[in-house]
């Protein structure tokens, strides 16, 4: 079944993305341009867990865009992307191009790496948002992020913590401000949803596609990980960090730091 959904997410993801990322981010130059002034900033909060960057080979595993690998790669890292999006690959390597580095980009199903490419030798494998609700299961995703890796190797994972898309919140200040909490923490079920990037697409009236997401736990996050063979070092949860200083107290994102046995 997991095939069929990866099918599916596929046929969502090579339709409209390219159009979306022009929408959301602009023109490739004009995205060079910025990064290229400050490539930090773009990788926010995920900056400090790289440590050392130049050098370093790095995958980005369902690295969409690629603009988090492009700034790695200004940063002086030799990064690949893995993902299965044409036109996420088209305007990945547009940015880089107009940003005079060198990216690679593999088109291909994470979960079906060719043996070649399983090489045992990448300093760091990262994902970031929004990506493990495609899997049915979790472990295959992390031990083939842990195919790539040397021994000793850093893994990292930032997404939407699992209990942000549970909390709804109304009034107009911190002080009247209420949470309300909707939803089963802990329900299995396949849950049919507009593709992320179809947000950037509603001036346009494209037509969303649909891909089916499986919600995970905090646990079943970190078992998982472990499960394949990667050392957890460390477990950050950080809360909402936006203006609204009355949602501060509610998870917003996790970042969890893994080495390779």
């Amino acid at each position: 079944m997991q095939d069929e959904l990866t099918k599916l997410s596929e046929e969502a993801w090579n339709t409209s993305a390219y159009d979306a990322w022009l929408q959301r981010f602009g023109e490739p130059a004009l995205v060079a341009e910025k990064l290229k002034r400050d490539p930090i900033s773009k990788l926010s909060s995920l900056y400090r867990f790289f440590e050392e960057i130049e050098g370093k080979k790095i995958a980005n595993l369902l690295g969409s865009n690629g603009i988090k690998a492009t700034a790695l790669a200004l940063l002086g890292a030799n990064v690949t992307v893995v993902d299965f999006s044409e036109p996420n690959k088209r305007y990945a390597l547009e940015v880089a191009k107009e940003a005079d580095i060198q990216l690679r980009y593999l088109v291909h199903d994470i979960l079906h790496l060719p043996k070649e490419e399983q090489t045992e030798d990448y300093d760091i494998v990262f994902s970031e948002f929004g990506i493990l609700h495609y899997f049915l299961e979790l472990e295959p995703f992390f031990q083939s992020a842990a195919s790539l890796l040397k021994p000793g190797g850093k893994f990292i994972i930032q997404d939407f913590h699992p209990f942000s898309k549970m909390i709804t919140s109304s009034g107009t200040t911190h002080k009247i401000r209420k949470h309300k909490i909707t939803g089963d923490y802990f329900d299995t079920s396949l849950i049919e949803s507009e593709v992320s990037y179809s947000k950037f697409l509603k001036e346009i009236h494209q037509k969303p596609a649909k891909v089916m997401l499986r919600k995970w736990t905090m646990g079943e996050i970190v078992t998982s990980i472990a499960s394949a063979g990667l050392n957890i070092k460390v477990l950050e949860e950080l809360p909402n960090l936006s203006s609204e200083v009355y949602d501060q107290g509610i998870p917003k994102t996790f970042t969890i730091l893994a080495e390779k046995n």
